[in-house]
């Protein structure tokens, strides 16, 4: 089984140093210590495994080290800051897992950017060395750029010319929608296998600054600097402690503190129960910087996302995921309303940019996703998202049962719902959900904090559909059972577009190429095939392409 939580003392390939403000990334690559057999990690290459502990790494310099502006991503090898992901990794890998190892690579680049554009830290690459394909693709993802002009040091996207396959981790899109390269240039960019190096980098505005080698510590120091004061909520002085998770695994349950993942691998489908804060997590401001990784906003975002990367890798027979909750709708509506007044503290800030990005991984985990509102249910504010990034979601009525109706289930809308919680797509899941007509959405900021029952949330759009508890097991049982009967492929690619309406953004463009071409790619025997580029790489034998362009 693939897990995917790390700690500093375990990482194989990056080393992390914190110096005041800023925190430095060193890339050395431990060569035979992939997360798989069969491959070397040559040249700074990385695998999964190296993604995980990179993650781990950043996660903890938002939450221990409130006192860190900019990290710097760099390599400690001489003259190779990364040649990406490792290809021989690649040519071994099943379908599925080039897939998933894509995806986790553009979620983890993608939270570079979400924690800078939320005003917590900066990202840096200081080139120094050859920067191949994902390699690239990691400072793409950063604020600004730094190349050591050494004449042997690169920057390249080789993967057409040399694999026959495309950048995975977004690089075409960041490349003429995040730098603005013009697209001409681009295409030549995207050919050359050979890297481009220097002043014509610059020039292309492959790279924002290069200085010689003599000059290029200093360099770094300086945009440090510059970077760091536009940090707006990094003001924290004790950070705070990412504990181990609590976590058991057995053949058909996932145990943590507040979440409990149940599998039924017969029928295809996975009950992932939430259970809601005590009222000891209810706290003042004063409190705020005296809390733990055991405090609930925090202790449930990790267990999720730990929930959903463990179902994504290593579940892929399970179809759907049920979501229910269980607790207090109070003690979840204080505790978001809490969360919302107080976002401009840096540890709130980060708690509301890991259940963000938390969120936002469920949104684009290839499962189809029903809510289910019951009884003793705690769907608001926080927790309310996830009904709203359900594909269905059923609320049990109890309005025509006298000795029921007064007891539930209800959900409730907070502040939080409408602002601060954005999808990939940069829209709220209001939003989304409502296209964006305020003529819907509007009606429901009157509903704020208020109990919404069945009938209420119905006539409002909140939820899909709404059983009375005679139908009410049988309809989901049903339901599951049809939706698990469908083809995998087929659903995907319907979830994928009907999930993100509207306008497009940076992430969407990543996400939604990956999908449909990048995955497509992937399998053609042109790339994956017995003679396939990707196949053959540096075995010496030249691939044969089927010619006929489709």
């Amino acid at each position: 089984m693939i897990t995917f939580d790390r700690n500093p003392n375990s990482y194989k390939h990056w080393e992390l140093k914190v110096e005041g403000m800023k925190a430095t990334l060193y890339l050395n690559v431990s060569e035979n210590e992939g997360i798989q057999s069969g491959y070397i990690l040559k040249l700074n290459s990385y695998d999964l495994g190296v993604d995980i502990e990179l993650n781990d790494a950043i996660q903890r310099i938002r939450f221990e080290h409130p006192e860190v502006k900019v990290v710097i991503i760099t390599s400690a090898q001489e003259k190779n800051f990364s040649s990406g992901a490792n290809i021989y990794m690649l040519g071994l890998s099943d379908h599925p897992w080039k897939v998933n190892f894509c995806k986790f690579t553009n979620e983890t680049r993608n939270g570079f950017e979400d924690s800078s554009n939320s005003g917590s830290v900066k990202f840096i690459a200081a080139i120094n060395g050859v920067c191949a394909g994902g390699g690239y693709e990691i400072a793409l993802a950063c604020d600004e750029i730094l190349l050591i002009d050494d004449r042997s040091s690169t920057v390249s996207l080789p993967e057409l010319p040399l694999l026959g396959v495309l950048p995975g981790t977004g690089g075409l899109t960041r490349l003429v929608d995040k730098r603005n390269v013009r697209r001409d240039i681009a295409d030549l960019f995207c050919t050359n296998a050979d890297g481009i190096r220097g002043q014509k980098a610059l020039e292309w505005n492959l790279v924002d600054f290069l200085e010689p080698p003599s000059k290029f510590s200093t360099l770094i120091e300086k945009r440090t600097k510059e970077l760091s004061k536009k940090v707006k909520l990094r003001k924290g002085k004790r950070g705070v402690k990412l504990k181990p998770l609590k976590r058991d695994i057995s053949d058909n349950l996932i145990k943590y503190d507040n979440i409990i993942v149940e599998f039924d691998r017969k029928n295809r489908f996975a009950n992932i129960k939430i259970l809601g804060p005590k009222s000891s997590d209810i706290i003042n401001k004063e409190e705020i910087n005296n809390q733990s990784s055991e405090w609930w906003p925090i202790k449930i975002t990790r267990e999720l996302d730990d929930a959903i990367l463990l179902l994504r890798t290593n579940e892929l027979d399970i179809g759907v995921i049920i979501i229910s909750s269980e607790g207090s709708i109070e003690n979840v509506s204080k505790i978001s309303e809490f969360i919302y007044q107080n976002k401009d503290n840096w540890l709130i800030n980060e708690v509301i940019g890991f259940y963000r990005r938390t969120m936002s991984r469920l949104d684009i985990s290839s499962r189809s996703i029903f809510t289910v509102v019951e009884e003793n249910s705690c769907f608001a504010g926080l927790l309310f998202e996830m009904v709203l990034s359900a594909d269905r979601s059923y609320m049990l009525n109890n309005s025509l049962n006298k000795e029921k109706s007064n007891i539930g289930p209800f959900i409730s809308l907070s502040d939080i719902n409408f602002r601060y919680l954005e999808m990939a797509n940069g829209q709220t899941r209001i939003d989304t959900r409502f296209s964006n007509n305020k003529k819907l959405i509007n009606p429901l900021i009157l509903l704020k904090n208020k109990l919404l029952d069945a009938e209420k949330a119905f006539s409002n759009g909140l939820v899909t559909i709404i059983p009375d508890d005679l139908d009410w097991k049988e309809e989901i049982r049903i339901s599951v059972e049809e939706r698990a009967s469908f083809s995998p492929d087929a659903l995907t690619g319907l979830e994928a577009n009907l999930r993100f309406p509207g306008n497009e953004s940076l992430s969407t463009k990543i996400f939604g190429r990956l999908s449909a071409w990048q995955n497509w790619i992937f399998y053609r025997p042109n790339a994956s095939g017995e003679k396939g580029a990707l196949r053959l790489f540096g075995s010496g034998s030249r691939a044969k392409f089927d010619k006929k362009r489709v």
